[in-house]
């Protein structure tokens, strides 16, 4: 495997123990949320909206320690890809189209976070060998 992959595996199990204990403040305390994260509209956040917050944030988590487990897992390794694009995407629509969450430390830091892991699984990519598959498909049109 390489180094690359080594690194990339650190970063999500990294990302992964952070977004647990995320998890665990949803659940104690829903004003974390409206404190740090949806500070546009205070309101808007109760129990159920950081309860919900706190599943996606925990599925996010597992998918993410999964991955750096078995990081040569491709259908794996795209999924938890698809995490970061998802929570990107959340993010900026909440600061940009919504504006429930203005772009403060609390909403910077997952856009910083989700954007180099895309960036990071991107370049990982580049590292996996060939699925056995497409060589053999390659070695017969060639003959």
């Amino acid at each position: 495997m390489s180094r690359f992959l080594n690194v990339l595996r650190s970063w999500l199990v990294m990302v992964s123990v952070i977004a647990m204990g995320n998890t665990v403040q949803s659940f104690r305390d829903h004003s974390f949320l409206s404190e740090k994260l949806y500070t546009g509209t205070p309101e808007f956040v109760n129990g159920l909206q950081a309860r919900t917050f706190g599943i996606w944030t925990l599925l996010s988590s597992i998918i993410r320690c999964a991955c750096a487990i078995d990081i040569q897992n491709r259908t794996l390794y795209h999924i938890t890809l698809w995490t970061f694009v998802l929570a990107l995407g959340h993010f900026l629509s909440e600061a940009f189209i919504y504006k429930t969450a203005p772009l403060t430390i609390g909403v910077m830091a997952p856009l910083i976070v989700a954007s180099f892991s895309i960036i990071g699984m991107l370049i990982g990519l580049q590292c996996f060998p060939e699925p056995q598959e497409e060589v053999g498909a390659r070695q017969k049109k060639r003959n």
